[in-house]
């Protein structure tokens, strides 16, 4: 990007994602919504990412709203207009990773706090460090979380953990972070363990993991009749596609498979 609040780069199907403003440790202010929105527009045009990894550069992930710059003219912020489909611009750096049509992988550490986490929230899978610094802190501002935090956290994060977490704002860790569901696992160096996840992720049929992405999606949203016409759709259109033959031919003749965007 070119304000350099958002850094992207792409190799082998993996969009390397960085939230860059360290001196602030990657707090929210108005260039950071904006280029965030910016990155999601343009990952979702990009056939060729098969796979994305956010995380943040420096000492934390993200901490949160930028507060002095919101105090200072940037909290005129309209929340009832639906910008970008059901969400609005707030919830859109969080939502919008969520309907990316490739699986996002967050990589996080040291702070994610409030706005922060509500970000990572939106990967399909979440990645910390075990000494994160976790916190749904809306409450400590005497707000609420607004960045579609419950929408993302519905599913992940049991229903009475969550009340708790967000009456009191109270820190976790990012050990506690996995108990809890905000985290799927710990790992030493979360930006690695995110990377190898994404070129895995990368190596398998591209149009069967979007497939995969839809039905995720689906499955929290919807009745169970939804559900398994959603299976046998999207199943539908990929047996016998081109990707899908090569899936099987790669297999039975042990090489890596050969796949198309």
């Amino acid at each position: 990007m070119s304000d350099q609040r958002v850094t992207i780069a792409i190799d082998a199907g993996v969009a390397d994602v960085r939230l860059s403003r360290p001196d602030k440790m990657n707090a929210l202010d108005p260039a950071m919504f904006d280029a965030i929105i910016a990155t999601i527009d343009r990952l979702a045009g990009e056939p060729g990412v098969r796979a994305v990894v956010l995380s943040g550069e420096g000492r934390a992930f993200c901490a949160g709203l930028d507060m002095a710059s919101m105090a200072s003219g940037g909290s005129g912020i309209d929340l009832e207009t639906r910008t970008h489909g059901i969400a609005n611009r707030v919830q859109q750096v969080a939502w919008g990773w969520r309907e990316l049509p490739m699986p996002v992988v967050a990589a996080i550490h040291g702070i994610a706090f409030g706005g922060g986490l509500q970000i990572a929230s939106g990967a399909d899978v979440v990645i910390a460090h075990p000494a994160t610094r976790l916190s749904v802190m809306e409450m400590k501002w005497g707000i609420v979380p607004d960045m579609a935090g419950f929408a993302l956290w519905r599913g992940r994060v049991r229903d009475d953990q969550l009340r708790e977490l967000t009456y009191t704002a109270r820190e976790f860790d990012g050990a506690e972070g996995v108990a809890l569901g905000f985290a799927a696992r710990t790992a030493d160096d979360p930006h690695a363990a995110a990377m190898d996840l994404a070129r895995a992720i990368a190596s398998r049929n591209p149009e069967a993991v979007r497939a995969a992405k839809r039905l995720a999606n689906l499955a929290l949203e919807s009745d169970a009749g939804t559900i398994l016409v959603g299976e046998s759709d999207e199943q539908a259109k990929l047996l016998r596609s081109p990707n899908q033959i090569e899936a099987v031919r790669a297999n039975i003749e042990r090489r890596m498979p050969d796949f198309a965007d």
